[in-house]
């Protein structure tokens, strides 16, 4: 059995900070942050928290999944920057939303985490412990920013994506999954304190190993660049997804990118962007795409995914 993505939600605060607004309080310009990031504004809570905006995600995915809250059987969040510890974020969904038969825990990868969520949900539907799987990625990282630090404020926004996976017949991919915790300083956050991040360390790790995972991911399932439709890559930064592009060779058309209107979502940015591609009518059934993330940890990975 394999999870096929049957719905999928999004949610992000109506309340946004463009660059314009940024450089009044950090030394940047709007031509800066573009040029290097290709972020034009991010998304900032004000009034909603990591539960709520992954609560209204997930009400989305189910509503376009058409299953009913009873038939989810597990419940997966994965964030790094909830409002609550105890109960887990997922718990709040559930009891939110009266996801009553779910099994619910959270997951904390940074931005790799909802590719590993993912990767999760299909080993517990392939083992049978599962059918029905709400994956949710939420992150409400202007409460860990220092926003007078510029390495790190121009760079992240509030935000949640969902997508509901049913048990299907089929075979299940092979991934790739990989972390480096010898070289996790290069982007760190301590009880109490900001994101710190070292961006030119992130930068190279990311366009090293990225290329070098989807390379391995197409070849452990005997799949070509051709074979993709889509390569939805974890919204982090354009330049990097540019030099990835760049290095498998492959048109940057196949690489659809959403993070000028949200910036680095971190766990939510991969659903964010299913959800805008799959409303906009850009994903077709039969389409084989690949996810991809990195961040924090050090960890990375891809998997591929038939719409």
């Amino acid at each position: 059995m394999i999870g096929k993505i049957c719905g999928t939600g999004s949610y992000v605060p109506v309340e946004y900070m463009d660059n314009h607004e940024l450089s009044r309080t950090v030394e940047t310009s709007d031509e800066w942050i573009r040029e290097r990031t290709g972020i034009v504004k991010r998304h900032i809570a004000k009034e909603d928290t990591t539960v709520s905006m992954a609560v209204k995600a997930a009400k989305q995915a189910l509503t376009d999944s058409e299953l009913c809250e009873e038939e989810i059987d597990l419940l997966i969040v994965s964030t790094i920057s909830s409002n609550v510890i105890l109960p887990c974020t997922a718990c709040e969904v559930q009891k939110e939303i009266h996801a009553i038969n779910a099994t619910c825990f959270d997951l904390n990868a940074a931005c790799t985490g909802f590719l590993f969520a993912y990767n999760t949900a299909q080993a517990y539907i392939a083992a049978g412990m599962c059918k029905n799987v709400l994956l949710i990625g939420a992150e409400c990282l202007s409460t860990l920013i220092d926003w007078k630090d510029r390495t790190t404020c121009i760079l992240f926004g509030d935000g949640a994506g969902a997508v509901v996976l049913r048990a299907e017949k089929g075979n299940l991919y092979r991934t790739v999954s990989c972390s480096d915790g010898r070289k996790g300083t290069a982007l760190t956050c301590d009880t109490g304190d900001y994101i710190k991040m070292n961006g030119q360390e992130v930068f190279k790790f990311a366009v090293r190993q990225v290329p070098e995972a989807i390379a391995g991911v197409l070849k452990e399932n005997n799949l070509k660049e051709e074979d993709i439709a889509h390569f939805i890559l974890h919204q982090a930064n354009r330049r990097i997804v540019e030099a990835v592009a760049r290095r498998m060779n492959v048109e940057l058309d196949k690489f659809p990118m959403n993070l000028q209107e949200y910036g680095n979502t971190s766990s939510a940015s991969i659903p964010l962007l299913l959800d805008e591609m799959n409303r906009q009518g850009k994903l077709k059934r039969g389409q084989k795409l690949i996810l991809a993330g990195f961040g924090a940890g050090l960890s990375w990975g891809a998997s591929v995914l038939e719409w």
